[in-house]
Parts: C-alpha cells; structure tokens; sequence
C-alpha cells in the first residue's frame, strides 16, 4: 500500500466522552447566577429601602402646609350657624370656611367630573391623565390639556406659588402626594372648596356664592353650580362682575360637559343656559355689626363667633329700627334689644338706626349707652312698695301737688289726677304717687336692690340715691333695663344676660338673682299688662312701660309676654333734645311692632300665684286700703289708734337665721294688744295664722330686708322692716 495514501482515524466503537466536563460544573455555574441574582436583589432591596427611607426623611423634612399662610376670614355666625357678619383676611381677601356638608351636592359631583374624574381613585398624581396629556403634547406640538389633580390644585393653592414651570408641576405632584398621605379626600376637596380663587379678593367657594347670588352655597341651581366650576379655570378673565359674556360662554361649557358626561340630562343644561349671569358683586351680610365688633374685641383668637341670636329675627328688628327712626329727625338715632326671659339669651341686639349712617353716628352702639330712663324705673318702685307691704295694686293714693322738701315733682302734663289706685297711677305714669312711694321704700334701698342683680345706676359724682332716681334722675343702659323687666316677666327673677353661645357655662348656680318676690313682680307685670297700648297696639297683649326724659332726650318703651322681654330706645346718640319726642308715640310703636314681628312665638304672661292677694280697694285689710295722704280716711284713723304693736321683731333689726350649724331657722314674731283673728303679711304675702295666736314662727328662705305687717279684726295694724341674714 502506498506511504502517501491518506490516513484514516477509525472511530471507536466506545461511548462519545461529554463535552459539558464533569457533572457538577453545571450545577457550580448556577450557583454561581443565583448568587449573582441574588446580590442584584439585595443591592435593588437596599436601593429601594434606603430611596424609601430618603423619601420618608425628606417627607417629614420637608412637610406639606395644611393651610396657608394668610387665615381664613372671621365669621360671626346666629345660633344656628348662620352667617351674620365676615370679615376680610389680614391680605384683604373674602375666604369663609365652608364644610362639604353645607355644599350642593350637583355642584360637587360637576366639580369632579370636570375637573378631576378619578379623584376617589388615584393617590394625588393621575398617571392615565399624565400619559394623555404627554402624548396630546407630543402630537400638537403644545399643550392641549392639563393633567393636574384637584389635590395637585390644593397644594399649589395652600403654598401660594402661581407659577406654571415644570420644577414647579414636579413640586405640586411630590406635595399632592404627602397632602393625600396626610387627609382625607374629603377634607383635601373641603380645603380646595375653601381657596380656589373666583375672581378678584373672592376665594372659596362660599365666599363665591355670597358675593354672585347672594346665598350660601348649599343650594344652588344648576346654571350656578356650572358657573362656580367654570371660574377658577381663569379667574379673573371670566370674572362675572367684569366679563359677563366671557363668563356665560364659560358657564355653557361646562353645563354641554356635564351632559356629554352624563351628570345632568340635556333639557336641564338648556334651561341653565337660559338663566341670567349675575354682572355686580353683592354686599357680604353685615348683621348686628355692633354686636360682631365687640365679639371680636372680646375674644381675638376665635375664627369663628357664634352668637346667640337669630338671624331672621336680627335682620327683621333691624329693617323696623331703620324704617321707623328717620321719621323722628336727621341725627335721631334708635336701638332695640330682644331676650329670652327664661334663659337670657339676647335674640337680636340693634345698636343704631344705621351702622354706616354717619349723620346718626351710627358706630354708637346705644344698647350700652348710659341715659336717663324717665319713667322707665317707676315699675320697680312699685314693685318694692307691693313687696314690702305698704301698698297694693288697689291701694288708694294721692296725685296732688307735693312738696318733697325741695322736690316739687309734677306730671308730664303738668295736671292732676286726685285719689286713684296705684294700679292707675302706675299705668299712667303719674309722677308724685312714684316719687311719694319710692320716699317710703327708700331711694338707696331701690339703688341697693337693682345693683344686687348686676345693673348699677350711674349716678353723678359724690351724690347718693335720692328721690329724683325715680323720675329719671339716673344713668341706665337699655340692655339693662332689658333685663330688668325680663325679671318682672320671669316672677321676679333677672336673668343674667348671655351673648355668646360659645361662652363656658357659668359656675355652679347659687342662689337666683332675684329683684322682687314672685308676688310682687306678678302685681306689677298684671298692673303693666293694662297698659292703654299705642294706636298701632291692641291692650292685653303684652306687659309694657314708656319712659320719656327730662327735655325729650331719650325716648322708652320695654315689654314683655311669657317668653320675651323687648326694650326700646329713640334719641339722639349725642344727647341733644329732640323736641315733641314723646315715647308713646315714637317708641312704643317700634316695640308693639317688635312683638307683632314675634307673633308665632309668643306665649301669654304667667298667671297669678297662689299667694297673690286679688281684692278690690274695698275688700283689702284696712292698712292696704290707703298710702300716705289716701290712707287719712276715717277707719284707718281709728285703726292708728288701737294699741295693736309687733313687739317682735323689732323694727330697723338685723336678725340671723343661721345656725352654727349652717340650718335655717324660721322667723319668729310676736305681737301684744290685738282682738283675733290676727292676719299677718310678709312683704304682702298673706300668711295663715292660727286663731288666737300671738306668736309663732314663719319660713323666710332668701337674705335681705323684709317687711311684717299684722293687721287685726278691727282693723288695727303695724308694720316692720326687718334685714334677715
């Protein structure tokens, strides 16, 4: 065979050898990925954690306002929420906080769906509007829509940074963010409701609502949900009160949106279209605006004052005072205030005839001016005499010319009347019956006793309480004179007068800051009850008193039923006469149409307690059938001169009840030279004595001066002023 023949290599008849190695070379190469995956993982985990934890410190580090820098708007607010008075923000802008419960609920469902649709859904950035707006960019070339988030809207709104850059659209979304892990959606749609701007100071959509309808957002139509979602878009481009035109095409846009989007059926959005766009701003409420001023001077801090009034009633006492007073003259000026009798709450308070009116200064607020009452105070003279025995509605008293040392009062018609009741005297307001009675009870004990119930006369410096007080020799506030007749209505009790309705409640209640016995206040509010009203009044009604002063500078009327007690006052603020001001006819009117305008809440006055004495003049016990000169007929003559006496107590005593114990005792009494049966009378309460006694005892539960008659079967009698303790 030749040497050049090529070689052939046989193949073996044996297995092929692996070309993959030995058998555990894969399974080391696999560890060796798993290791690699792993060590990825774990380097992701630690990227993930440690961008985690940077964004969780630049998150507290960096936290989100949850409200902006300038506050809200102050409010005053009625008893039941309801607006009264706002006032500007230190920056000058109308911003009233609102709740989502006091919104239209139409308006909120348009707002989402034009502005927001998956607001409930997303987490602050709305990535599927995000990628549409990206590619509407990219295909137009500009920008075609907007991708912000209402929560993207709130944070730019809360810091307060108007510009549209692109760092600034990555801060909204990084704020959007933490403010939806920090709110609720409600709360995050109440704080944009609360400052998305409507067009020049006007932000929130309270505010917005005010100043274009004139009414509170939580009903409205659909023409002015449309408008109120249309506006923050372009505030001050489709401002109504500017653009009226610009803002009805606005409006009509968003009402054809909602239909395409099915929130309201097309017949609806076609009558909105009809609706007329409002062209001017209204006013802000400007209610009880003295009452408004002194609660913010009160309590600085507060954002909100809630008052105890009631705003319809406020508005409507305050539009009588407005129409009534002019026609008493330019400078002439007026005030009312309306009180619960049972509570004290003051309902409606009217300062002045006009808050902006400059000519009747009516920036004074003439409820807690100091002026003369007039004859405002005689009630409580009577009130005093009734209570310490010494007259009684029936009484028989004396209207003649009297001096009183150097005093010589006379009537307002400068006439007489003779012998009348005091009941008469009383409802006519006759001059020297009062002032002879209040001689008998004492100017300073009248003084003593009102300023025990909080209302302090002011009188002039140096001089004590002297008989002028009852004629109107005294400085008085007319919401003092509210409550004192509120206690008149409430048998003798005065309330102590609240404003505030946030106010803390008062301290553990003691005792009841009474003026009169139940008695005595019910003889004077059944006295005033007959009272010939003014010709625009019907008598019965109500229990009133008129009071005009000295040279008719101050006009007065002040009323009540069983549940409200009004008072009245007209007059100059700068205390200039008025001449023919008479209260009859200029104050009393104002107060029985006060009452008519409070006509289905009112209740009737409160009947005659069990203790009252009801008897006509001829009938009473014989010291209580006359007062002073009336009393000289002659069966009291021979009264005076029986030998009945109170030998105890003593007359002028101070006698202490108290025990060392703390228990109350019971007043003793003891009375020589009388024929049975004997009647006693504390402070004009009759009181059940057993035939034939001379002596015993009687409950007197409240501190202060009483007066103990005992009046005989022949008619003798004798009294005493005692001071329990």
């Amino acid at each position: 065979m030749s040497g050049d023949a090529p070689e052939t290599r046989e193949a073996s008849s044996g297995p092929e050898p692996s070309r993959k190695g030995p058998f555990w070379r894969p399974l080391r190469g696999g560890i060796r990925r798993l290791r690699l995956v792993g060590a990825v993982l774990v380097g992701l985990s630690v990227v993930a954690v440690a961008g985690a934890a940077s964004l969780l410190w630049l998150d507290r580090a960096y936290p989100p306002r949850l409200s902006p820098a300038d506050p809200p708007s102050t409010i005053v607010v009625a008893n039941d929420g309801q607006l009264l008075r706002a006032f500007t923000t230190r920056e000058g802008r109308w911003r009233l906080p609102v709740a989502l419960v006091d919104i239209d609920p139409l308006y909120l469902k348009m707002l989402v769906a034009y502005e927001d649709r998956r607001f409930r859904e997303h987490a602050g950035i709305d990535l599927l509007a995000v990628l549409r707006a990206s590619g509407q960019m990219a295909a137009a070339g500009h920008v075609v829509s907007g991708a912000s988030t209402l929560t993207m809207q709130t944070a730019r709104l809360v810091e307060g940074r108007p510009e549209r850059t692109l760092a600034r659209k990555l801060d909204e979304m990084a704020r959007a963010v933490q403010l939806e892990r920090r709110l609720s959606k409600d709360e995050i749609l109440a704080l944009y409701l609360s400052l998305a701007p409507f067009g020049g100071n006007i932000e929130g959509v309270r505010a917005a609502s005010l100043a274009y309808f004139g009414r509170e957002p939580n009903r409205l139509t659909p023409a002015q949900a449309a408008l109120l979602v249309a506006l923050p878009q372009s505030p001050e481009t489709r401002r109504p009160d500017r653009f009226p035109k610009v803002a009805r095409a606005a409006r009509d846009r968003v009402l054809d949106r909602m239909v395409s989007l099915s929130v309201i059926p097309p017949e609806i959005a076609a009558e909105a279209k009809t609706e007329a766009v409002p062209e001017a701003r209204i006013a802000f409420p400007r209610l009880a605006p003295h009452a408004a001023e002194a609660a913010l001077a009160a309590h600085p801090e507060r954002a909100v004052h809630r008052l105890t009034l009631d705003r319809d009633l406020q508005a409507s006492l305050e539009s009588l005072v407005a129409a009534r007073v002019p026609l008493f003259g330019p400078r002439v000026s007026g005030a009312a205030v309306v009180v619960e009798n049972a509570t004290g709450r003051i309902l409606a308070e009217v300062g002045s005839a006009g808050y902006l009116d400059d000519g009747r200064a009516g920036h004074v607020d003439m409820t807690s001016a100091l002026r003369s009452p007039g004859s405002a105070l005689k009630p409580f003279i009577y009130g005093l005499a009734f209570e310490a025995g010494i007259a009684h509605p029936e009484t028989l008293v004396e209207d003649r010319p009297t001096a009183f040392g150097n005093y010589n009062p006379k009537n307002f018609d400068d006439g007489f009347q003779g012998t009348v009741t005091a009941r008469q005297a009383l409802q006519m307001s006759l001059n020297v019956p009062a002032v002879a009675l209040l001689e008998a009870v004492g100017p300073a004990r009248l003084a003593a006793r009102l300023a025990d119930v909080g209302v302090d006369l002011k009188l002039p410096r140096g001089e004590a309480p002297n008989l002028a007080v009852g004629l109107g020799g005294v400085g008085i506030r007319l919401i003092d004179l509210a409550a004192l007749y509120a206690g008149l209505a409430d048998r003798g009790v005065v309330p102590e007068l609240v404003i505030d309705a946030d106010a803390p409640p008062p301290p553990e209640a003691g005792l009841p800051r009474r003026l009169l016995s139940p008695v005595a206040a019910w003889y004077v509010a059944d006295v005033l009850s007959g009272t010939p009203p003014p010709d625009n009044g019907r008598a019965g009604r109500i229990a009133f008193k008129t009071g005009t002063s000295y040279g008719y500078r101050d006009a007065w009327a002040i009323g009540f039923d069983g549940r409200h007690t009004v008072a009245v006052w007209v007059g100059r603020p700068d205390g200039a006469a008025v001449p023919g001001l008479v209260a009859r006819s200029s104050a009393a009117p104002i107060l029985f149409e006060a009452f008519a305008r409070l006509s289905e809440r009112r209740a009737p006055l409160p009947g005659a307690p069990a203790d009252a004495l009801l008897a006509t003049t001829a009938t009473l016990p014989p010291p209580l059938r006359g007062f002073g000169a009336a009393a000289e007929t002659p069966a009291v003559l021979a009264s005076a001169r029986r030998t009945l006496r109170i030998a105890y107590p003593p007359d002028g005593a101070r006698v202490v009840l108290d025990d060392l114990g703390g228990r109350r005792q019971q007043l003793a009494w003891s009375v020589e030279g009388t024929s049975s049966p004997l009647t006693l009378f504390l402070d004009g309460r009759p009181i059940s004595v057993p035939t034939h006694s001379r002596t015993g005892s009687i409950d007197v539960p409240a501190r202060g001066f009483v007066r103990l008659t005992a009046v005989d079967a022949g008619g003798a009698a004798d009294s005493v002023t005692v001071f329990v303790e």
